[in-house]
């Protein structure tokens, strides 16, 4: 980030951000411990703040540090993060979610941190190695509008840590990663691995899920319809969910 924005830093393993600066409003994603946000506008204890994939909501004061130098002496990131683990911090133990920053002085407890240098090494930017770390994490996480993580995440939520695991950086609704990459004109039981395919089930056409192919006619997504996290077959005609998002395809992206 290098804005004239003044900056904070989330505090929480979760912090939610919500479409209005109100605890009853909707939630409309999420920002994770260690994470940096810009505050661009504050009312009765809620900040209007934007994180770095440009999407913006209200976070309450109470999720942030006051400064993100305040986290680490050069403001800048920690060096490990969680890939799902407890760490003992002053005393206190802390669940940490995939993609949340470990402090400094965090003692892993149980579970898997890995040193930021090593992502690269670790998550390649690979199709094969994305859809493999889109079932490891995400088997068996029920479907959380707005949710970014295992522990609760929507279709694009999966989508965007997914890929930011492997350095690609993608937007955060499915409809704004439907403009990412390139168009690839085919059937959806005809995509490549790693691909993304969308669909909608509005009459307008605007894009409502995204799933990422498997190749051989498959997908890995997180539907409402399925309650959480499915691997389905595209060609599984005697299913009727799956004919149904089937006929409610809209277009494939190639963004790697």
């Amino acid at each position: 980030m290098t804005t004239d924005y003044p900056r904070a830093l989330v505090r929480s393993p979760v912090a939610p951000l919500f479409d209005e600066p109100r605890v009853s409003s909707v939630q409309i994603s999420q920002l994770l411990a260690g994470h940096h946000v810009e505050l661009l506008e504050e009312r009765d204890g809620w900040c209007c703040v934007r994180g770095l994939d440009q999407y913006e909501g209200w976070m309450h004061r109470g999720y942030l540090h006051a400064n993100g130098a305040a986290y680490r002496p050069d403001g800048m990131h920690p060096a490990r993060m969680s890939l799902g683990c407890v760490v003992l911090r002053h005393g206190t133990r802390h669940a940490l979610p995939l993609r949340a920053y470990l402090a400094a002085d965090d003692q892993l407890v149980s579970g898997e941190a890995v040193a930021v240098a090593d992502l690269p090494q670790r998550f390649p930017c690979e199709a094969s190695a994305i859809t493999r770390t889109a079932r490891r994490f995400f088997e068996g996480t029920s479907y959380l509008w707005g949710g970014v993580t295992p522990w609760g995440a929507d279709c694009s939520g999966l989508v965007q840590t997914t890929f930011a695991l492997h350095g690609v950086a993608l937007p955060r609704d499915a409809w704004q990663q439907a403009s990412v990459g390139h168009a690839v004109d085919t059937d959806p039981r005809d995509a490549r691995e790693g691909d993304l395919l969308f669909f909608s089930d509005r009459d307008d056409q605007h894009i409502t899920h995204v799933a990422i192919a498997l190749g051989e006619v498959g997908i890995v997504h997180l539907a409402l319809g399925r309650g959480g996290f499915g691997v389905e077959r595209l060609d599984d005609v005697s299913d009727p969910y799956v004919a149904g998002l089937v006929e409610r395809f809209s277009c494939a992206r190639r963004v790697l």
